[in-house]
């Protein structure tokens, strides 16, 4: 599982408009949803290839037995299928956008 990284030199500021027009550009379908401190997605899977990109906060990620730490402007696609959990660290929630590829 690779990491994508904000790339300021070459993306410019790390914004959460930045971050979705990346991303619909790709082709996906983009929502925005904030997640409590605390907050744990147990293993799970979807039937659609997606992308789980953080705008702000800390995501712990484990994707197909995989660890990827997220922090802003990082993102990480999840293929359709793959088992994938998640947890919010720290005392920040986390905003994250959630993209997905009908």
């Amino acid at each position: 599982m690779a990491v994508r990284r904000w790339n300021e030199a070459v993306d410019g500021a790390p914004t959460e408009a930045a971050l979705r027009a990346k991303l619909e550009a790709l082709g996906y379908t983009v929502a925005r949803y904030a997640y409590e401190p605390g907050t744990v997605f147990p293993d799970h899977t979807h039937g659609v290839d997606k992308i789980d990109a953080v705008i702000s906060g800390r995501f712990r990620l484990v994707v197909g037995g995989h660890l990827a730490m997220l922090g802003p402007g990082d993102w990480v696609e999840v293929p359709r299928g793959a088992v994938h959990s998640a947890t919010v660290m720290g005392d920040e929630p986390v905003v994250s956008l959630d993209a997905i590829k009908l």
